[in-house]
């Protein structure tokens, strides 16, 4: 063989070599980016709380169990405090596949989806654990399913404990002790529709706003839960808490579909047991708060007003369920399946 004959054998066999092993690198991207075994990924999650929020350790819990459970392969980044934007940008992010988990509040994605008013409907629980009895109910279900159309995997609730009225001056032991006054509500649906019925000025404003307006008068009042309560610190500048339970707060847990469809079904199941197993543990952590954080509002001089007569709010309380019932379907169902639950 003449030297120029053998020098393109080698140049070709070399192209060979080098295609083959692009092939190889594409092949190895492409099941990388589908979940292959052995991938290993960092996985973004954001929420609206503090770190000492109950929402927050919760995600905390979902990143012990992913990693033990993927054996180091899988871990977990926490964005907190709206540190990634407003809900509405954290939502376009999801849809991306930008962040990939996403704890939002089931006020701002009832504003997206109707079913989700049903954990707003008055006076439905009387404690937190009468809502979390309905997490994994066929209604609560269906709920998670209906979030596949707007590019969201539903994956499962999380509790921050009943709503309750703080106020600046005076507890709110009916619609007369609210009458007119400002109350600052996360925009929902639901609960637009209730404060507004019940006679207050319901006024939506982000939390980092809530401190200043309760100090300087702007708002007259919160319709809050107790880990908000305490982890952001508004006892400091108002001292009267009725404990009305007049709603449930979860966080609705979503993942960017776009990034679950990219994992294996191996992987997808391993994300939904590890979540599961920190919900589990969060909700009696929720649980415990609600007692620790009470004490913790009368020890700093909060004035409490417990077990009122709810029999005032009656009237409020049918005409918001029936409004919403007419709406969907599963708030009915949901509605009816806590009633005989209790």
């Amino acid at each position: 063989m003449s030297f120029k004959k053998l020098f393109f054998s080698f140049l070709i066999g070399g192209l060979v070599l080098a295609l083959a092993a692009c092939g190889s690198n594409d092949s190895s991207e492409s099941n990388g980016n589908a979940g292959a075994e052995g991938e290993t990924r960092v996985f973004k999650i954001a929420h609206v709380v503090q770190e000492n929020h109950v929402w927050n350790v919760t995600a905390e819990k979902f990143g012990e169990e992913l990693r033990k459970l993927s054996d180091g392969r899988f871990d977990i980044e926490i964005h907190p405090a709206s540190t990634l934007g407003t809900e509405a940008d954290m939502v376009q992010q999801l849809e991306t596949g930008a962040i990939d988990f996403g704890f939002m509040t089931n006020a701002y994605m009832s504003t997206r989806q109707d079913s989700l008013n049903a954990w707003f409907m008055p006076y439905l629980f009387s404690s937190i654990e009468e809502a979390i009895a309905l997490r994994e109910s066929e209604p609560a279900k269906q709920m998670l399913e209906e979030l596949n159309s707007q590019g969201l995997v539903g994956l499962d609730f999380m509790f921050a404990g009943n709503r309750h009225v703080l106020m600046t001056d005076g507890f709110a032991k009916s619609p007369a002790d609210l009458k007119g006054k400002k109350i600052r509500i996360i925009g929902s649906p639901a609960m637009q529709s209730y404060w507004e019925k019940v006679g207050a000025g319901p006024t939506a404003m982000p939390l980092s706003e809530v401190y200043t307006s309760l100090q300087t008068g702007v708002i007259d009042g919160i319709d809050i839960d107790l880990d908000a309560l305490v982890t952001e610190k508004y006892y400091e500048v108002a001292k009267y808490l009725t404990l009305t339970n007049q709603m449930t707060f979860p966080t609705v847990i979503v993942m960017s579909k776009q990034v679950y469809d990219s994992l294996s079904p191996e992987d997808q199941e391993m994300i939904r047991t590890a979540l599961k197993n920190a919900v589990d543990w969060g909700v009696q952590e929720a649980i415990k708060r609600e007692e620790s954080n009470l004490q913790t509002l009368k020890d700093a001089g909060v004035e409490v007003l417990e077990n009122i007569d709810t029999s005032a709010f009656q009237t409020v309380t049918d005409e918001v369920r029936n409004e919403f019932s007419e709406k969907s379907d599963i708030i009915k169902a949901f509605i009816e399946e806590a009633e005989s639950n209790k």
